[in-house]
């Protein structure tokens, strides 16, 4: 995938009848369906479901199974519930009739309220000071792990900018932060807020774990740990949209037992605080 449009062809399911709807899958250069892509496809099954006026408010799921690149996913919903104000939906992803993904969404009728919301990082740097993964590979291609070298060379509808620039020679342990400038690639407007959010979706299973690594960065990397998502909550809050770059700020407070868990806000770049994620994934050292 390239693009926007490459990634919305992953993304918009194949109709099946029955509340049942088929989606395929891409490589993003790992060996087993990326989390995200599962994520966003249950989405975009549960919202074909759900009245217009009603707008995704929160999702929680599981990852059951590692999915196969090369068997399509049946996306199966069931209409929870329909009440004044919220519908609730429940989505099973299966392959070859192994419930590999649960997720449950809230959707709620846009109403009025009060406001408030945390900050933006201050004095962060701004995106046209950072690298990006194709900048770094190009610039530092030879010395960069063989690992990360090839997950860095797989074509992405989205660009990332670390603001933390992480020497992986150093072995050095870190704080556990990560903050990411992110952009769609391609034409980013125009989307509906249901589309936006399922991209959305789709990217905050980038990233968000390295988080955890990195207070022991000394002795775990990505070539020596096992690492798959275990859960994935979200909760939307504003609406937005792509054409500018946004910052996904994120936190690990916790590491134990070969699980990891971190939390993150996603912002627009003038401050906007639009999304809240939560994650807790496998960390799993593994013996030489």
């Amino acid at each position: 995938m390239k693009n926007t449009k490459d990634l919305l062809d992953i993304l918009i399911l194949e109709d099946t009848g029955s509340n049942n709807f088929l989606g395929k899958s891409n490589d993003i250069g790992s060996p087993n369906v990326f989390g995200g892509q599962v994520l966003a496809q249950s989405l975009n099954a549960a919202y074909r479901t759900v009245a217009k006026e009603r707008v995704l408010h929160s999702l929680h799921s599981y990852f059951l199974e590692a999915g196969n690149l090369d068997i399509p996913i049946t996306y199966n919903v069931q209409i929870i519930r329909d009440g004044g104000s919220f519908s609730t939906r429940r989505v099973t992803a299966y392959q070859n009739e192994k419930t590999i993904f649960i997720l449950a969404c809230s959707f709620h009728k846009i109403e009025k309220g009060h406001e408030h919301q945390i900050p933006i990082k201050k004095d962060i740097k701004q995106p046209e000071e950072l690298l990006s993964w194709t900048d770094m590979l190009t610039q530092f291609g030879e010395f960069i792990p063989k690992k990360l070298k090839a997950f860095l060379s797989i074509d992405r509808p989205i660009a990332f900018k670390p603001v933390q620039a992480v020497n992986p020679f150093e072995n050095k342990d870190l704080p556990p932060i990560i903050d990411v400038w992110f952009k769609l690639k391609g034409n980013g407007e125009n989307l509906s807020l249901a589309i936006k959010q399922q991209i959305l979706t789709y990217i905050s299973d980038y990233n968000i774990l390295t988080a955890c690594l990195h207070p022991n960065a000394s002795k775990a990397n990505f070539s020596n740990t096992q690492m798959a998502s275990l859960d994935h909550s979200m909760w939307f809050y504003r609406d937005f949209d792509f054409t500018d770059w946004m910052l996904f700020s994120i936190e690990s407070p916790n590491s134990f037992g070969a699980r990891g868990f971190s939390r993150g806000n996603i912002f627009t770049r003038d401050g906007k605080l639009i999304a809240s994620v939560a994650q807790e994934g496998l960390l799993r050292p593994l013996q030489k």
